[in-house]
């Protein structure tokens, strides 16, 4: 019987590769076949499991490959009033929110409003079909109605959950659910929404991943020691005091917007600290270079907003290819320019047996060391630092370091003019520290400036320089009993994490005092991360907090500032940065 039944078996076989091969099939294209139907229904099987574990988090419906992408496709200054916003009416409808932007999900744990003389809960579907109507009908997600929303008063919590494409995404802003991501070892790697940064920046310490970052960082951290802090001083000091010259021109009270002459300031800090050249951008703001610097990162945003735009090919038919790839042109010709010419240098200085300590006998004083110097010098010690190597860092410096920078002084700046009173405070201590208002500040001046510094704290509270920070799960995460699976980009919404009402009560009132040490004991540990937190901080926040405190200060010891826009009537533009959507008008006047 046994022998029957393999005798079938062989038949039933010899049958089929006889009908494959009338039908021109070989027994090599049937496996490879075979194989292929497997592999994709293993694929589909996954992808069913995530996406069911995703739809666990609630979040408005969505469209089939499009999922949320129509409620998210803005313009760039409307797309952090959608984010930021959106977060706010969800949470009327649950406690948790997913979303669908395409066919990935995103989720945002975020507190919000519940607004006044709205009923949520007889009102739930009728709020659902009022936020996808709109969307759908107009493209967009009206700001106007998440406006009304952020002005309620009682709050809950929750996490919003969006499909990009098919791209999930979660969105998170509770302490107790951004610690489970920042504190992480596991959940270090950038969203996949960095990428479009890696033809300016490459894979450096922003962008890069595994193997890579650990060892660039640990081999970076030294470039931010204390001593070497201390020598960029002489660099803010005088870029600073080119700057209140600029702006003594219109220190007469009348209307001016501040924000361009504190960015160029800014951007010549960070080259001359970074590369050793000072580009002279507060006296040339027409240059090419620094015309590039600010289009590249508007093209960037622009393609991260828009997913049709994410795919290379696509971006070279009908995105800004062109003028991206010009801009990076001048940016990437201007700095490997001057890592040839620095190594130049460097050689001639080595050859000269003054690379050591790089002491300029001839002028008789030390010349200052800008990161490139410090770059240049691991690579000549073995560290396998090629000058594409070089350059991504350097460039990635010059990218976190000018335009974050600049946001949070004149944030700071803004909240002052809109405080009379919290601003002559600053300036009775900045009176009491400094003997003229020309003196250049030393480390001993600015450990003085307590209040100073809390001001800029509490400006980076209420408009944190970036107001997102996403990374990509490479495993599985759990956040409030909800599992989140590998591949999810978690995005901390530091706009809404800042405005905790549990953390800092009467969240939108500015008051300096929160960063008083008694009250900064008080909190969660990850209800504050301007800089991020955790290992993936941000490594130059010691050199940004530096520089913030002279420039600022350097400002109000000559001027006393009133703001011309008052907070309920501003716009925010949520775009790699946090700024004012029309600039930082203000009034400035010589202090008799």
């Amino acid at each position: 019987m046994g022998l029957v039944l393999v005798l079938r078996k062989i038949r039933y076989r010899m049958t089929w590769q006889l009908k494959m091969v009338e039908l021109g099939i070989s027994l090599v294209t049937y496996s490879v076949l075979t194989l292929l139907t497997v592999m994709l229904a293993n694929w589909f099987y996954k992808r069913r499991q995530k996406v069911l574990l995703i739809e666990q988090i609630p979040g408005p419906k969505a469209l089939p490959i499009l999922g949320n992408a129509l409620e998210v496709n803005v313009e760039p200054r409307d797309l952090f009033q959608v984010i930021s916003g959106g977060s706010y009416i969800w949470s009327q409808i649950t406690p948790l929110m997913r979303v669908w932007a395409g066919p990935f999900p995103l989720i945002q744990l975020f507190k919000c409003s519940v607004v006044e003389g709205l009923d949520v809960t007889s009102n739930i579907g009728k709020l659902r079909l009022s936020a996808c109507a709109r969307a759908l009908t107009l493209g967009i997600l009206n700001t106007k109605f998440f406006q009304r929303v952020v002005g309620g008063l009682g709050i809950v919590g929750g996490v919003l959950r969006v499909w990009l494409g098919v791209r999930p995404m979660v969105l998170i802003s509770l302490p107790n659910q951004v610690e489970v991501i920042l504190s992480s070892n596991k959940h270090l790697d950038k969203s996949r929404d960095y990428t479009f940064l890696h033809p300016w920046l490459g894979t450096g310490l922003l962008t890069s991943t595994g193997n890579k970052w650990h060892s660039r960082r640990k081999m970076l951290t030294p470039a931010f020691h204390f001593k070497i802090l201390e020598d960029f001083l002489e660099v803010f000091n005088s870029q600073s005091t080119k700057m209140v010259e600029k702006l003594a021109k219109k220190a007469d009270g009348q209307r001016f917007d501040i924000f361009p002459y504190i960015t160029l300031c800014t951007l010549d800090v960070i080259c001359e600290t970074a590369m050793g050249v000072n580009i002279k951008a507060q006296d040339n703001s027409d240059s090419d270079y620094v015309k590039a610097v600010y289009r590249i990162g508007a093209l960037v945003q622009q393609r991260q907003a828009r997913p049709w735009l994410q795919s290379d090919l696509l971006y070279r038919l009908i995105g800004s290819s062109k003028e991206h790839d010009a801009c990076l042109k001048i940016l990437h010709g201007f700095s490997y320019g001057t890592i040839r010419s620095r190594r130049i240098e460097f050689q001639k200085e080595k050859t000269n047996k003054l690379a050591k300590h790089m002491d300029d006998e001839i002028i008789g004083k030390k010349r200052r060391l800008a990161f490139l110097d410090l770059l240049l010098e691991y690579s000549e010690e073995g560290k396998g630092l090629s000058d594409e190597d070089i350059r991504e860092e350097v460039d990635t410096f010059m990218f976190e370091g000018h335009d974050t920078t600049a946001a949070a002084i004149n944030w700071s700046l803004y909240l002052l003019g809109c405080h009379p009173e919290i601003q002559a405070r600053v300036h009775e201590e900045l009176d009491m520290i400094f003997s003229s208002p020309d003196q250049p500040v030393t480390m001993a001046e600015l450990r003085e400036m307590k209040l100073t510094e809390n001001c800029i704290k509490e400006a980076l509270r209420l408009f944190p320089s970036v107001p997102f920070l996403a990374r990509e799960l490479q495993e599985e995460a759990v956040i409030d009993n909800y599992r989140i699976p590998e591949g999810t980009t978690v995005m901390v919404v530091t706009y809404r994490l800042h405005r905790d009402p549990d953390q800092f009560p009467d969240p939108e009132r500015f008051d300096p005092d929160r960063f008083l040490p008694e009250n900064v004991s008080k909190r969660h540990p990850y209800a504050y991360v301007p800089f991020s937190a955790g290992p993936r901080n941000c490594i130059g926040q010691k050199f940004a907090l530096m520089e913030e405190k002279i420039l600022l200060s350097s400002i109000l010891r000559k001027y006393r500032a009133e703001s011309c826009t008052r907070r309920e009537d501003l716009r925010l533009l949520g775009e790699l940065i946090l700024r004012p959507e029309n600039g930082n008008t203000v009034k400035l006047f010589p202090r008799v």
